[in-house]
């Protein structure tokens, strides 16, 4: 048995119908940007959330870009985020010439450690960027305490946990901003690159919508410096038809999560957590294990696929060395060092359940428990 960490062709073939008519339906209307399915799925996905505005844009990645220059962040200016996440969170934050400031992540749930954060606040700094990592929401409110009387922007990156919840309201909704990705992988994935901002203030979802089209919202007539930036048709009509199954998507995920958690809870790894302020939606299962090279040996041996978010934390990386300021960040590094996502997709059937468990079980049950 062969078992991915994700099935993206399994979920297409149990939903084949409905996509190939919402596909079928924009080639025929030959309508392709910003059409009636951009405006259709910005104003749903916006009703999911419980926000006002939601500006379709071209990619995750393009969603924290623009959330950034319309936010009026730039050079001189510096922005809070997590050192353990995707190096497009602090690339987004170079893009627009500002400074990413890092802090250490709480080590149960690898988002960004509030405790941290008032510590890092300089009269340069600007916004602060919570990632919800793996599915998991950050602890917002002591987040949004520390930027309410800082004056500071929050900008959620939602990019991996659409539909979690922080205290009954879904992520994404509770900062000044939300970005959202669309990449094929993601629990609202589509069959390309695609990003969403979803805000309640009207002027800056004003100004997204016009830095997403070159500046301006009428043709040949920019009122900035803007972008390309737009979310296309056909993405859209698929995405429309995915945010249908979300909800019941999510479900599967946290049934698969509370299966692995039962039968996986006597082994030396230890297994994700649920904040009580939290809801998961387990865009990744990840495992810690201070043998995490011997389990994916282990895992391969078996045709079970696995993957490590992140090797590096971000001050680890390249461009950011700099930044890291000599110090360290000892949660970031024991999580780089020691985790290991294995497969968990809503459409895994129980033998593949039961046959990652088992394999699991051989390759960590020796080990010992994670530092």
């Amino acid at each position: 048995m062969s078992i991915p960490l994700v099935d993206l062709v399994a979920q297409y073939r149990s939903i084949r119908g409905e996509i190939d008519h919402a596909l079928h339906a924009v080639l025929e209307s030959g309508t392709f940007i910003l059409g009636p399915q951009v405006k259709a799925f910005e104003e749903e996905l916006a009703a999911y959330l419980g926000v006002r505005y939601a500006v379709g844009v071209a990619s995750g990645t393009d969603a924290l870009i623009l959330t950034l220059r319309a936010c009026g962040i730039g050079e001189t200016d510096e922005v809070i985020l997590p050192v353990y996440t995707f190096v497009a969170t602090a690339g987004a934050v170079s893009q627009v010439g500002a400074t990413p400031v890092f802090v250490d992540v709480d080590p149960r749930t690898y988002c960004l450690d509030a405790e941290q954060v008032e510590a890092a606040v300089t009269p340069r700094t600007r916004a602060i960027i919570p990632v919800h990592l793996f599915g998991h929401p950050a602890d917002l409110a002591p987040i949004l305490d520390v930027a309410a009387r800082r004056r500071l922007r929050v900008i959620e990156d939602n990019a991996q946990a659409l539909g979690a919840e922080y205290r009954g309201r879904k992520t994404g909704a509770l900062g000044d901003a939300g970005c959202l990705s669309f990449f094929p992988s993601k629990n609202l994935g589509g069959y390309g690159d695609g990003g969403m901002v979803v805000t309640n203030d009207p002027m800056l979802a004003d100004t997204i919508q016009k830095l997403r089209t070159h500046g301006g919202r009428e043709k040949y007539q920019p009122e900035m410096s803007g972008f390309n930036s737009r979310l296309d048709e056909l993405q859209a009509a698929i995405l429309r038809v995915k945010l249908r199954h979300l909800a019941a998507w999510s479900e599967r995920r946290r049934w698969i999560a509370g299966t692995y958690r039962t039968l996986l809870a006597d082994i030396g790894a230890e297994l994700p957590q649920e904040a009580p302020y939290a809801r998961h939606v387990y865009h990744l299962y990840v495992l810690r294990t201070s043998q995490r090279d011997a389990v994916r040996d282990h895992l391969r041996s078996c045709g079970i696929a696995s993957g490590v978010y992140y090797p590096r934390p971000l001050h680890r990386l390249a461009p950011y060395r700099r930044l890291g300021g000599g110090r360290g960040f000892p949660h970031a590094e024991l999580a780089a060092e020691e985790t290991v996502a294995i497969p968990l997709y809503p459409e895994m059937g129980d033998d593949q359940i039961n046959a990652v468990v088992s394999a699991v079980r051989a390759a960590v049950a020796p080990a010992a428990s994670p530092r």
